[in-house]
């Protein structure tokens, strides 16, 4: 069952149903949960306690401002699973609120996760997701929250990166004239092309493309000496604070 059907919620929602489970969303998103239903997946929808009173294993994809509301009504039991993909939400929250629920897990959830190579890090028993999306996906478990929390800091430079890639786009777009349609599937593309079956060492990669005397040494460098580099640490150590405070 997934409590709140998002764009992420749908991937993993599909993903399971390819996989032979039953699958239940619940009616909010209206729009993705009727596009999910007549995907073909066998996958249906339910009304809130009647999806928690019915599945093994539920998502929690709700917004963290509504979340215990949602939640805080519905026929939790010792037996069922829950898995938490809301950024910011404390375990002891939630085992407050889903109690007398006691398998509680929660992780950082990737669109790309459907289709699979996402490292999926997890705070708790990992024995749901490992089962759901192990075979195609890394699970990785972390030893307590305090760790957890820095992946989920460190997670947030992908949309940073994507922010640096969308300047860039704007840039070429105004220099040409015409819309841009290089820079996101040139990423996507080196993207593809960097190995899955193990550590990707991304230092590594960058000095591979940026040797000295190129233009990408040049770019490296430019971000360098406008400082871009150095304040990553203090806005990921800002971001990680932030979730510590909730």
């Amino acid at each position: 069952g997934f409590l709140g059907t998002g764009h992420i919620a749908s991937h993993m929602a599909r993903a399971v149903a390819r996989d032979g489970h039953q699958v239940i969303m619940s009616r909010r998103n209206e729009d993705v949960s009727a596009e999910l239903v007549t995907s073909g997946l066998g996958i249906r929808v339910a009304e809130n306690h009647d999806l928690v009173a019915e599945a093994d294993t539920v998502f929690l994809c709700l917004r963290p401002a509504v979340w215990k509301d949602v939640c805080g009504a519905l026929p939790w039991r010792d037996d069922l699973e829950a898995i938490s993909v809301m950024a910011g939400v404390r375990m002891a929250e939630l085992q407050k609120i889903c109690a007398p629920a006691e398998e509680i897990s929660v992780t950082i959830p990737f669109a790309s996760m459907e289709y699979g190579n996402t490292p999926l890090p997890v705070l708790g028993d990992p024995a749901a997701l490992t089962r759901l999306f192990g075979a195609k996906n890394p699970i990785q478990p972390q030893p307590d929250e305090e760790t957890f929390l820095k992946y989920y800091a460190a997670c947030t430079l992908v949309v940073g990166a994507m922010g640096l890639l969308s300047a860039g786009s704007a840039w070429l777009a105004d220099q040409t004239g015409q819309p841009d349609n290089y820079l996101g599937p040139l990423a996507a593309g080196f993207l593809t092309d960097l190995h899955k079956d193990g550590p990707v060492d991304l230092g590594q990669e960058a000095a591979r493309l940026a040797s000295p005397n190129t233009l990408s040494r040049m770019m490296m460098d430019g971000l360098a000496d406008t400082g871009v580099f150095g304040q990553i640490p203090e806005i990921l150590n800002e971001i990680t604070q932030s979730m510590e405070a909730s």
